[in-house]
């Protein structure tokens, strides 16, 4: 690092340019002073306290535009924006932009310069001015402004600020989420690794370690491996390979190359007989439950000491798969009794015969992990290898084993696991689900795989910033899901389209007098704050349709609000034997004033031929166990919620025909939803209810009445086994590799990375 950005996450009013550009640029850390009154740049010796000189060494150090003469003007505006507070000054201003913009996507030039940086900063400080940009008057500025926020680099400032406001120690700095980077690592030079075993699908706590694997090798300009650890013929298959790369496709991650560890087989069978030959490895044959149980104990292996040549003889009957060989296995000598037993000469070959779905009957011997990934990682160039603190006992494992080759060193970067509670993430416990029919598929939007979660309605952007305002925390815990949905409706809220459904069984017939005499359709904006979201068609009729719990609430005569049409009084109602409201009479009352009403009701106009309703199923999940945590020992049997799928039949308004599969929106006044398709038995259109992240919404339901079409295990197919066909597409991905051909590994370039903070 060559500099250091002090920030108090108090400053008032917030410095958003200055953090905003010292993101853009690893050579400087940002670390948060809760303190300090303003703030500081310490930078090749000296320290910075005044603003411009700041901005200035920030701009230099990021490689970010200097302003040119002709942006004087801008920079002198963004000294007045933060304290502006007359309603006139903040208007002249924002139309002033506006215009400015309108045929420009930044201020000076055609890339972002300090000037954009600086005044989009003060802008966001001032929060009487973002308010009025929100009302959609100014669009050239709010699309100005949306890109600069959309930006990785502005996504981490954001993630940093929210950690330091978050901190319990407010007296002692805080390092920004991510900005301490990676040990080491120079510009250009980085190398990263997602390593899956493709025998399964990917989940969330995946999706975290490949997110930041592509995460750091954009930031300095790397490159990102994605290498298939297939080195276990018994659990993995091709078909799982295509899964994988699809399911990171659905999370916008590509590798710059994808690799396979039995691409290097051969290499990795000359380094473990240079192991034997150097007294650094030996075959063993005792049985599994004794060499625990002296592991364990800290007892050597009968064989321990076995000569060079006669080790080398049993791995030779072990690579022939002879019965003789099968007996035994490989390890490293490294310990017998070190207090860290992932030192305790670890397993590092093992025998099966079973074929590999790409080397075929070639090899009967593979390498366990903790040797392939050591070695791999060296011989693709990988410079920093990024692994949950799971795996920290076993670093100095990973050190050894290059050390003992004399290969290349590869620094470790820990992360903690992502776990969330009544959450499923070992695939074996998956696997079961599936099998057994409870779910239907593994793309369920109950399963946490990110196929699963992607159906449920997150999106790539939330789960970027969750994974961002993690941070570099180690400390391993069961989260919440409200936060990551919390984030996941202030991404789609902006731009979900608003539209209208009503619960098939609890419709009331509502008769408007003073009503138009034929049904009329009016075009209105399907986002009131947004209208860029585009616009749909509302009919308008005297004969409408609301919902049964409004029209029990309605009084005699109140006044009402009929949303997107304007108020109306309400004179009769007439009920049935039950109590349950059957129709309803009401007086239109255009002059009325919206804002002294207590209820704002959505309806929709009766159908007809020419206007009718759209049958729509709304779904609803539960959690599929009702422990929030399971221990190692617990049954998964025990803790099965009986009641995980709730469906409820409405009509909604003919627009969301113009939907796509996988398209959100709102149903106003029932929340935020995800097409899913039409079922192809019912013709009915189907939506996922997305998560709020409010916590009422989230508790368990494992209480709710249950009805037998709700059963967990009540789907329509019986999905007896793994289907990988079955999945949801959402997009076609060609072939890993076409005829079992094995790629070129030097010329395979799925995307070529682009510096995404060279600005």
């Amino acid at each position: 690092m060559s500099g250091t950005l002090t920030l108090s996450s108090k400053l008032s009013p917030f410095p958003y340019g200055i953090l905003a550009i010292a993101t853009c640029s690893e050579a400087i850390q940002v670390v948060y002073d809760e303190t300090i009154t303003k703030p500081v740049l310490e930078i090749k010796g000296s320290k910075v306290e005044n603003e411009d000189e700041i901005v200035h060494a920030l701009a230099t150090a990021a490689g970010v535009v200097e302003a040119s003469p002709s942006a004087a003007s801008f920079l002198a505006l963004s000294k007045t924006l933060p304290t502006a507070s007359a309603l006139p000054d903040i208007m002249s201003a924002l139309e002033s932009l506006d215009d400015h913009l309108a045929w420009r996507t930044y201020l000076i030039g055609h890339e972002i310069t300090v000037a954009d940086w600086v005044v989009w900063g003060a802008m966001k400080s001032n929060n009487k001015l973002m308010g009025l940009l929100k009302n959609g008057r100014h669009p050239h500025v709010l699309r100005w402004s949306n890109h600069l926020e959309s930006l990785d680099s502005t996504q981490a400032a954001f993630a940093s600020l929210t950690a330091a406001k978050a901190s319990k120690a407010r007296s002692t700095k805080v390092a920004a989420s991510f900005a301490l980077g990676l040990e080491g690592a120079e510009m250009g030079k980085v190398v990263t690794r997602f390593p899956p075993e493709p025998s399964g699908y990917l989940h969330i706590g995946h999706a975290k370690a490949a997110m930041l694997n592509q995460y750091f090798a954009k930031m300095y300009e790397g490159k990102l491996i994605i290498r298939f650890d297939d080195t276990n013929p018994s659990k993995e298959k091709s078909e799982f390979e295509e899964t994988i790369l699809e399911d990171l496709e659905l999370l916008d991650i590509r590798g710059d190359v994808v690799t396979h560890t039995s691409d290097y087989f051969d290499q990795l069978y000359d380094l473990a007989i240079k192991m034997i030959e150097t007294g650094k490895a030996y075959a063993d044959n005792t049985e599994r439950e004794q060499m625990q149980h002296e592991r364990r104990e800290g007892i050597a292996s009968a064989h321990r000491d076995d000569s060079v040549e006669d080790n080398l003889k049993h791995f030779a009957e072990m690579k022939s798969g002879s019965e003789e060989g099968l007996k035994w296995c490989l390890r490293a000598k490294l310990s017998v009794d070190d207090p860290n037993k992932a030192l305790r000469d670890p397993v590092i070959y093992r025998c099966n015969v079973l074929p590999h779905h790409r080397t075929g009957d070639k090899w009967k011997i593979y390498p366990t992990y903790d040797f392939a990934c050591p070695v791999v990682d060296s011989i693709e160039g990988v410079t920093h290898a990024l692994r949950t603190n799971e795996y920290r006992d076993r670093n100095p494992q990973y050190w050894w084993m290059i050390d003992a080759l004399g290969l290349r060193k590869v620094k470790i970067w820990d992360f903690s696991r992502l776990n969330f509670i009544y959450t499923l993430l070992s695939k074996r416990k998956l696997h079961q689900f599936v099998n057994n029919g409870q779910v239907r598929g593994w793309d369920d939007p109950r399963f946490p795989t990110v196929r699963g979660i992607r159906r449920r309605g997150l999106t790539v952007e939330a789960l970027r910033q969750f994974m961002l305002l993690q941070g570099p925390s180690q400390a391993v815990v069961s989260l919440e899901w409200d936060s990551i949905w919390a984030l996941n409706k202030k991404v789609i809220d902006p731009v979900a389209p608003r539209h209208w459904a009503i619960v098939e069984d609890k419709k009331v017939s509502v008769t408007i007098k003073g009503g138009p005499a034929s049904p009329e359709v009016k075009t209105l904006p399907k986002h009131k704050k947004n209208p860029d979201v585009g616009e749909k068609n509302t009919v308008y009729s005297s004969n409408i349709l609301v919902e049964q719990e409004d029209a029990q609430s309605f009084e005699d005569q109140e006044e009402i609000t009929l949303m997107d049409w304007g108020n109306a009084f309400v004179r009769s109602k007439t009920t049935d034997s039950s109590g349950q409201i059957t129709s309803i009479e009401m007086q239109l009352h255009l002059e009325g004033d919206f804002k002294k009403t207590k209820k704002k009701i959505t309806w929709l106009a009766q159908p007809t031929s020419s206007h009718p309703l759209i049958p729509v199923t709304l779904l609803d999940y539960d959690y599929l166990i009702t422990k929030k945590k399971l221990e190692e020992d617990d049954n998964v049997e025990d803790f099965i919620t009986p009641v995980t799928e709730f469906r409820e039949s409405t009509v909604a308004d003919a627009n969301v025909k113009e939907l796509k599969k996988g398209d959100i929106i709102q149903f106003e006044r029932k929340g935020y939803f995800i097409y899913d398709g039409e079922d192809k038995n019912e013709g009915r259109m189907e939506f996922i209810r997305i998560p709020d992240g409010k916590a009422a919404n989230l508790a368990s339901k494992a209480g709710a009445a249950s009805t037998p079409a709700n059963k967990a295990g009540a789907a329509k197919d019986d999905p007896t086994k793994i289907d990988t066909s079955s999945v949801t597409k959402m997009y076609k991905l060609e072939p890993v590799y076409g005829e079992q051909v094995k790629p070129d590994v030097d010329a395979t370039k799925m995307y070529k990375v682009d510096n995404i903070y060279k600005v």
